[in-house]
């Protein structure tokens, strides 16, 4: 993989993943991808971020990425200003549309073997039962079910199961659900993770790029996990790091080194270098 084989017209727009994207293996931003991030955008390149963490896990990223541009977290559910944290979009699912969806994954599973989680603007909610693998903020509210929690806008339903389960989960879940929701794979074992139908990165993104005016062949897209494919497959230039699914791999159109090779950085220090000359935009749309 090298340079060679990447575009050669700069992007007006650069969206990238973040966990095993952007950040390093250890979740960190690496000071050669801080160093690329301030070159793009010294080139007049926007930058948006694109992430299956919730709110309250953008957030705590605000300094490792320099407060630069904005974020679209929860699958596309939310747009956030990662400098102050303001919330500039929300497209949450309401409490009877919840409901539905767990009521059906409690009659697929048996009502004791599926536990739940919510994520919304103010924070994260869940059952008793459900074991989250991060951090569970001192905020967080607990329940037998988590019909007694629910807010006015789910941004993700989260949910678990205690029965045996292996990478077909997801997949799983959203036959069960149908037409209920939409189902996101991340690449974090054993989850389900889900959204309102017409959730996903890839519409935010288009969503997002359409109010600057920038069209899909200017953007340049990175990620790893099949939750990147709708964006990758939208953006007419998209890159898999070298430690991607293979279905992701498989599906971008140009691949990178890994993460752990600060394989993005690599691009965007690329897509910098295509700029000649000021810090106007990199093309015209």
């Amino acid at each position: 993989m090298g340079s060679p084989t990447w575009p050669t017209t700069a992007p007006r727009l650069v969206a990238t993943d973040l966990d095993n994207t952007l950040l390093a293996p250890d979740g960190t931003l690496s000071t050669r991808t801080r160093d690329a991030l301030r070159s793009v955008a010294g080139a007049g390149i926007d930058v948006v971020f694109v992430s299956a963490r919730p709110l309250r896990r953008l957030q705590e990223l605000a300094e490792h990425v320099d407060g630069h541009g904005v974020a679209i977290c929860s699958n596309g559910a939310a747009v956030l200003d990662v400098a102050t944290g303001a919330l500039l979009t929300e497209q949450g699912m309401s409490a009877a549309d919840v409901t539905a969806v767990v009521e059906r994954l409690r009659t697929a599973w048996g009502p004791d073997a599926v536990h739940f989680a919510v994520e919304h603007a103010r924070g994260f909610d869940a059952e008793h039962g459900f074991v989250d693998s991060h951090p569970v903020p001192p905020t967080a509210r607990f329940a037998d079910r988590i019909e007694e929690l629910l807010p006015h806008a789910t941004l993700k339903l989260l949910v678990r199961t205690s029965a045996p389960w292996d990478e077909t989960f997801p997949s799983l879940v959203a036959t069960v659900i149908g037409e209920l929701g939409r189902v996101a794979d991340s690449g974090a074992p054993g989850l389900g993770e889900i959204s309102a139908t017409d959730v996903t990165k890839a519409a935010t993104l288009q969503r997002l790029a359409a109010d600057r005016g920038i069209r899909s062949e200017h953007v340049w897209a990175f990620g790893d996990a099949p939750n990147d494919l709708p964006m990758l497959r939208w953006a007419r230039t998209s890159f898999a790091v070298a430690n991607a699914f293979p279905e992701v791999l498989a599906a971008a159109s140009h691949s990178c080194p890994s993460n752990a090779e600060d394989g993005v950085a690599q691009v965007l220090e690329h897509a910098a270098a295509l700029v000649v000359g000021s810090p106007g935009r990199a093309a015209t749309s």
